[in-house]
């Protein structure tokens, strides 16, 4: 799809990414809305395409998702003619991207202060591990490192005794690349209103623990005198456990077995409690334990615990979210990673993007405009496979100095 042709809200952005690995999903998500992305790789190319399992028909499925719908030229920029080349898609562009470890393009004589001479409204993002201060600025790292130095994942020991990384959902990966492109299109819209552009940072440790703020704020929280901050009110203002691990001992708010899985029970106000007496038709559960109007998980009450258990057990989980439904009960049902795909709302929100299409089934942008579309992504590219295409119709230039910057070198 040409510049042109693109449609969705962000149809006319243009940005310039230079990454590496998993950083680069931060225009993902842009290129998903109809923003022009230009992928600047080195001649070698992204070395993400032979990165992590599984690999489809040759190629990762990290790449087939973080790169699909973006456009991928080669430059060497050790090269004077690569960097003029570089400087003439950044004189256009909104913004240019640099998903590395910081300074990589600085070192290439191509940083912020030297892109602004040529563009002053450009927005220059930097996103790596551990940004660009700090003492740990210039560690290499992978993605699970921002989520065990966040506090998110903890070590487990096999029973031989060896330390492994549990299955956990990653956050900082993917959170980290979500807020850079909040923080791009903030600085597009200040830029297309003042003519000044900006440079910003993210770390995806820094998002990982963003993301995780309200146990870390607890904590902190519990560091005032127990006069200043308490629990709730339901738990008689005694303190429980920050985050989800103060649900352990749940009654009201929690899982439970079904006739063939489990569902999430989360009936803490007052209000969702007695409805889901009246509908199973035991209104003595609610005169017995009525608890307070808000956030009362019963917790410790083991009577009830034992009746709630076999209560549930009487029935699946698609009859239970069903009942959840009809009788204004939040109730929900308990997947996997491999189930979910099986659910009808997952089904509803997100049919997957076919694997005809991008290579590999995926699942779309959640992003829905419901007074316009979202450009249909393109499979992401092989290295180089849009370089004569974006020098001619992004840049300009003819055939004879693209046959110049090849022989030179610049092209790799």
């Amino acid at each position: 799809m040409s510049e042109q042709d693109r449609v969705g809200p962000l149809a006319g952005v243009r940005i310039v990414e230079c990454s590496m690995l998993g950083p680069g999903a931060i225009t993902t998500h842009l290129a998903d809305l109809g923003a022009t992305v230009i992928k600047v790789e080195p001649p070698t190319g992204d070395y993400i395409r032979r990165m992590t399992w599984p690999i489809v028909e040759g190629t990762s499925l990290m790449h087939l998702h973080i790169s699909r719908g973006k456009r991928s030229i080669t430059l060497d920029l050790r090269t004077e003619e690569g960097r003029a080349v570089f400087l003439d898609l950044v004189r256009d562009a909104d913004a240019v991207v640099e998903a590395m470890r910081p300074g990589g393009l600085e070192r290439r004589g191509l940083g912020y202060e030297a892109l602004k001479e040529i563009n002053p409204a450009i927005v220059f993002c930097t996103i790596s591990g551990y940004g660009a201060t700090g003492p740990y600025a210039t560690m290499p790292s992978h993605g699970i490192a921002y989520d065990v130095w966040a506090g998110l994942v903890k070590p487990e020991t096999t029973e031989e005794g060896f330390c492994f990384i549990p299955e956990h959902p990653s956050v900082g990966i993917h959170a980290g690349p979500l807020f850079g492109a909040l923080g791009i299109l903030a600085g597009i819209t200040k830029a297309r209103a003042t003519g000044e552009g900006c440079q910003l940072e993210i770390a995806q440790s820094d998002a990982a623990a963003a993301m995780d703020w309200l146990r870390s704020e607890t904590y902190k929280a519990y560091e005032r005198p127990e006069s200043e901050v308490t629990g709730n009110e339901a738990d008689g203002f005694e303190r429980r456990a920050p985050g989800t691990a103060g649900m352990k001992d749940g009654v009201r708010y929690q899982f439970y077995e079904t006739s063939d899985g489990h569902i999430l029970f989360m009936s803490s106000e007052r209000e969702f409690w007695k409805n889901f007496c009246d509908g199973i038709g035991r209104p003595e559960l609610f005169e017995q334990h009525p608890g307070s109007q808000y956030a009362d998980h019963a917790r410790g009450n083991e009577e009830l615990r034992v009746i709630l258990r076999d209560v549930f057990r009487e029935r699946t989980t698609a009859e239970w979210v069903r009942f959840g439904d009809e009788h204004n009960t939040p109730i929900a049902p308990v997947n996997t990673p491999q189930t979910i795909a099986d659910d009808p709302q997952f089904q509803d929100r997100l049919p997957w993007i076919p694997k005809e299409l991008v290579g590999a089934d995926q699942v779309p942008s959640p992003l829905k405009f419901l007074d316009a579309p979202i450009p249909e992504p393109t499979k992401a590219p092989t290295v180089g496979q849009h370089t004569d295409e974006i020098l001619t119709d992004v840049l300009g230039y003819d055939a004879d100095r693209i046959a110049r910057l090849r022989a030179d070198g610049a092209l790799g």
